[in-house]
């Protein structure tokens, strides 16, 4: 990862001059400097609504993980009061709307889009999920299938290659990193790159044979081969990236600050034994069994020095 970054920094062609720097919108305060949107002091600006509405990343189908969500959810009704209620999402960007609107509450927002979620829709991260020894993280990997004529990166040119959303750090911004500095591949130039909207669409896109690339995250693969979704022999790895974090859960920065506490327990008191949540997750590798505390500015660091590596604006439109 430091050797990516390293080639970023160098990189003229990535970036514009002036990197970005992270920065929340004006309508949130950080005076305590660790660069999540403060509790609001003034009681007015504070919501504490009957029901509560929670939504996990738009990475999978989302009937699915309604299903997988439920007794997690249930937990969470228990400890906090409120009924709980799951909000299927389509789009990163979508998920990020929702909370700056006040229409989502608690949510799971993937590795790329965290940071916007904090920047943009006061998202209070507080957890991720890892193993009971405290491992987490997954990889961005390029898949193809079998006998598509694609054996190495290189290879790549003059093909397209599938993405998911640009909010996406496995899915879209750390290989689009990677392809210009270490390999000297530009879009649009060297290959034509198309976007599936999610990492199972890709997956499921090169599996099926409609695109012979594609940029995923390999938990995302692991959960999709334990149920038989698509089969080990229809994919091929060709990259491998270090690890990055995972999923961060947390809070929208307005709820009340007993509720926000209530909320927090809800996710560390949680019993993942005989779970839906720990059958789906714990196939991932390393095998996700719990939630851990992280914090936004330690845990989030590589992917913000990405982001300003790449150009992303924090500019909340």
């Amino acid at each position: 990862m430091w050797k990516l970054l390293a080639a970023l920094a160098l990189s003229t062609t990535l970036a514009s001059p002036a990197f970005a720097e992270f920065k929340l919108d004006s309508r949130y305060q950080d005076a305590d400097g660790d660069l999540i949107a403060d509790v609001p002091t003034d009681a007015s600006a504070l919501v504490d609504p009957d029901t509560l509405i929670f939504a996990y990343t738009p990475v999978e189908d989302p009937a699915v993980y309604a299903d997988v969500w439920a007794g997690f959810l249930d937990h969470m009704k228990e400890v906090t009061g409120k009924e709980v209620q799951f909000f299927p999402v389509q789009s990163n960007a979508a998920q990020i709307e929702a909370m700056r609107a006040g229409r989502l509450h608690v949510a799971g927002f993937n590795t790329g889009s965290n940071p916007l979620a904090v920047a943009c829709a006061g998202f209070r991260p507080f957890a991720m999920m890892a193993s009971k020894d405290d491992r987490f993280g997954y990889e961005m990997e390029i898949i193809t299938y079998p006998g598509s004529g694609i054996e190495k990166v290189e290879d790549i040119k003059g093909k397209k290659m599938a993405f998911t959303s640009e909010t996406s750090n496995s899915g879209f911004k750390a290989p689009s990193a990677l392809l210009g500095s270490q390999f000297g591949m530009e879009a649009g130039r060297d290959f034509e790159p198309v976007f599936s909207g999610k990492h199972d669409n890709s997956i499921l896109g090169v599996a099926n044979k409609d695109y012979p690339a594609a940029a995923i995250a390999n938990s995302v693969k692991a959960r999709m081969l334990a149920r038989d979704v698509v089969k080990a022999d229809q994919l091929s790895v060709i990259f491998t990236s270090e690890t990055f974090p995972t999923t961060g859960y947390g809070v929208a920065y307005n709820l009340k600050p007993e509720l926000q506490e209530k909320i927090k327990e809800a996710f560390f008191s949680f019993n993942w034994e005989g779970s839906k949540l720990l059958e789906e997750f714990q196939t991932s590798e390393p095998p996700q069994e719990k939630f851990m505390p992280i914090t936004f500015k330690d845990n989030w660091s590589v992917i913000r020095q990405i982001d300003a590596a790449t150009g992303v604006s924090y500019d909340c439109q």
